[in-house]
């Protein structure tokens, strides 16, 4: 029998609070809707709808996952976040060992979260499956 978690995330190795400790639900949530919402807007200047009589109508759809997708992609690369972790003080790393995320695992995260069902189921720690697919996992920055 395996004794119970002194903390989120003390099987990963990680911290219980402060700086490079798991990051809670609702943070996560906040730069995932921040994310969306920049997307969105940035979407609606190239992919308008013509015709459409209503505000819905005339929403970007779909069209705002490449935005997301590029957000989630370049952003890891680059900075270690994206924006809407930067805005909330967040940031990806890796699991198992101290090295950037690498290009394949971002790619791969980001196509699971596009999928939105992986964020949606998590372990005891608050990792989505997309983060435990890819030995990723959002930190306090």
């Amino acid at each position: 029998m395996t004794a119970p978690q002194a903390h989120r995330g003390e099987k990963l190795g990680l911290p219980g609070d402060g700086r490079g400790s798991l990051a809670s639900t609702g943070p996560r949530l906040l730069a995932f809707v921040v994310d969306a919402i920049a997307s969105a807007l940035v979407a609606a200047l190239f992919a308008h709808r013509s015709g459409g009589k209503t505000f819905a109508d005339q929403l970007p759809g779909t069209w705002s996952l490449i935005p997301f997708a590029l957000d989630y992609v370049v952003g890891v690369l680059v900075a270690g976040r994206t924006l809407g972790m930067y805005l909330t003080g967040l940031r990806l790393i890796r699991v198992s060992k101290d090295a950037a995320v690498d290009p394949l695992r971002i790619v791969g995260r980001t196509a699971l979260l596009c999928a939105l069902v992986p964020a949606l189921v998590m372990d005891r720690d608050g990792r989505g499956l997309h983060d435990r697919l890819t030995d990723t996992a959002v930190v306090r920055a």
